[in-house]
């Protein structure tokens, strides 16, 4: 019990800490996380979740950012 309320007060506080940020930083972001996680289960399956998971945020990240880019550029904030 004590474990799971620890965890929802990190994730509480991780989704607050992001109130403030621009859209821009958002999506980048949102990106790295993605990719972060979805490096790491790739490197798990290779063998190196923590390699994985350094590529998949870097990549992530720009995705992130390009995608931002694109929204940008159709107008939308």
């Amino acid at each position: 019990m004590k474990r799971v309320l620890v965890l929802v007060m990190v994730g509480a506080m991780l989704l607050a800490g992001c109130s403030g940020m621009s859209n821009t930083q958002q999506r980048v972001l949102s990106g790295g996380a993605i990719g972060a996680g979805s490096g790491a289960l790739i490197g798990w399956a290779a063998g190196s979740p923590a390699a994985g998971a350094a590529i998949g945020a870097g990549a992530g990240a720009v995705g992130g950012l390009i995608y931002d880019q694109y929204e940008k550029s159709q107008g939308r904030p």
